[in-house]
Formats: structure tokens, C-alpha cells, sequence
């Protein structure tokens, strides 16, 4: 499913969001394992696109109808005031849900496009307005059959972040930090440096940081590329209420990805 590995990253790296960790090595899905405001977002921005919606409209009446999940401060005070005035803010959020206007637009500049407005409605700073396109155009080169090394050199000339490292060089002295600039560059590379999705996902819970926002992200652009193991599709989908699971279905069958054309990881 399009959206599916972002919703995946988001409940798999649930656990750690509070509880970092430096490994690998860790059960996949767990008791603790949930969906939080990374899968409720991203499905708002979804049900907005499929219904020809408004982002901020759609995202207030998410976090209504889902007030248990942990919304950040900013947002919380955004979305509960109903004035939907931007906050200048340069924070993940604006890139954890960005994924589906990138199945929903045809070409890299409309994606690109489409990411600044679904990011403006909150994160209106130059830095959540980049975050928010490049992990778009990350994920629609993804989906449209790019190499890692033309996604790598897109995303690098377009918005200067240094994808570089490996994810064994940048984990050492990786700390926990909310900003896109902090957290998009590391969780593409966790993409760039895996030979499967669930690699992906691995790579970004074992950075030690925001761990499920940049499993999200990072699951995001992994999904097209290699897809989703079917086990790990199952356990998603089991883990979503009827309404998100609609929503996610409703999507995949109105924008259906093409095939990925790599190696899965089973």
C-alpha cells in the first residue's frame, strides 16, 4: 500500500520514541507497539488529498477524533484554537506526513508543490517547508524507479543536506532532536544505507533519536522502493481501527503504486 511504510516506520519505532536505543537488534512489533500522531497526520494529509480537502481542515478533525495519540505542544495549541494561523515551526512534522502528496502528484515539481502546502498550514519556517519537500521528492523519485544514487544526488543539489554519512558513522554521536535539518538528512540515509525495508526501518530506531518519526520518514521513502513484506504489511494493518484502515485502503486503491522493482527483504 502507498502510505503503508510510513505507517509501518511510525509503529515500529513507537517503543523507542521515549526509550532510545543503539541496536539493531530489537523485536519488531511488541505489545508497546501502537500507532501515534506520525500515522494519524499522514492519513489526514491522505484523506484531504482523496477528498480534493483542505489540509488544515482535515488535520483539526483528525486530532479530534483522535485525542489519545501524542501531538506536540505546538500543534496541540494550533489545533485546539481553530484559528489554523501557521507557527513558524521547523519541526519533523511537517515530513512524517508528508508521504502521500507524493503519490498523489505527477511530476517532482507539483510534488514539490503540493509538500509546501501541506507543510505551510503549521510549518510555514524555510527549514519545515524543506524537510517536508525533500522527503516528498525522496519519495517520489522512490516510486517512480530512480537509482539511490540519482535520489542521493536530487536531494542533496536541491536542499543541501550532506547524505554522506553512513549510518554507522552517524550513530555514535546521534542524539534525540525534533528539527527537519536534524532529522530528515540522517532518516534518508537510513534508506540510502539498507538493502531492504526492514533494514530501513532498523537503521532509523537505531539512531537513538526521534525514533518513530524518522522510522516514519525513512519507512516512507523505503516502501516504494523495495515495498513492504507482506508479514509486515499484516501486522500494520492489524494494529489500525477501521477508519485509518479505510482511509489507507481507499488511497492505495485511488493512487496504486507500480510494482517496486528491488529486492525485498522477505
Amino acid at each position: 500500500m502507498s502510505i503503508l511504510g510510513a505507517i509501518a516506520g511510525d509503529i515500529i519505532g513507537s517503543p523507542y520514541e521515549h526509550y532510545p536505543i543503539k541496536a539493531t537488534d530489537f523485536p519488531l512489533f511488541g505489545s508497546a507497539c501502537r500507532f501515534t500522531d506520525d500515522t494519524v497526520l499522514t492519513i489526514a494529509v491522505a484523506d484531504a488529498l482523496l477528498h480534493d480537502g483542505e489540509y488544515a481542515r482535515s488535520m483539526e478533525d483528525y486530532y479530534y477524533r483522535y485525542p489519545m495519540v501524542p501531538y506536540g505542544a505546538r500543534f496541540h495549541d494550533w489545533a485546539s484554537g481553530h484559528d489554523h494561523k501557521p507557527y513558524n515551526s521547523w519541526g519533523n512534522g511537517s515530513a512524517m506526513r508528508v508521504s502521500p502528496v507524493a503519490y498523489a502528484a505527477q511530476n517532482a515539481e507539483s510534488v514539490l508543490a503540493e509538500a509546501q502546502r501541506s507543510a505551510e498550514v503549521t510549518h510555514n519556517h524555510p527549514e519545515g517547508v524543506r524537510g517536508a519537500q525533500a522527503t516528498a521528492l525522496a519519495v517520489f523519485l522512490a516510486r517512480t524507479g530512480h537509482t539511490k544514487e540519482a535520489i542521493c544526488d536530487q536531494v542533496q543539489d536541491r536542499f543541501g543536506y550532506d547524505l554522506s554519512q553512513t549510518v554507522a558513522q552517524i550513530r555514535p554521536g546521534y542524539s534525540c532532536d525534533l528539527s527537519c535539518q536534524h532529522t530528515v538528512p540522517q532518516a534518508i540515509v537510513c534508506f540510502l544505507d539498507s538493502s531492504g525495508f526492514e533494514e530501513t526501518v532498523r537503521n532509523a530506531v537505531s539512531l537513538g533519536g526521534d525514533a518513530d518519526t524518522m522510522a516514519c520518514i525513512a519507512g516512507s521513502i523505503a516502501a516504494p522502493f523495495y515495498g513492504v513484506p507482506d508479514w509486515i504489511r499484516q501486522q500494520v494493518l492489524s494494529l489500525l481501527d477501521e477508519p485509518l484502515l479505510e482511509v489507507t485502503q481507499s488511497f492505495t486503491l485511488r493512487y496504486e503504486e507500480v510494482e517496486p522493482r528491488h529486492a525485498t527483504d522477505g
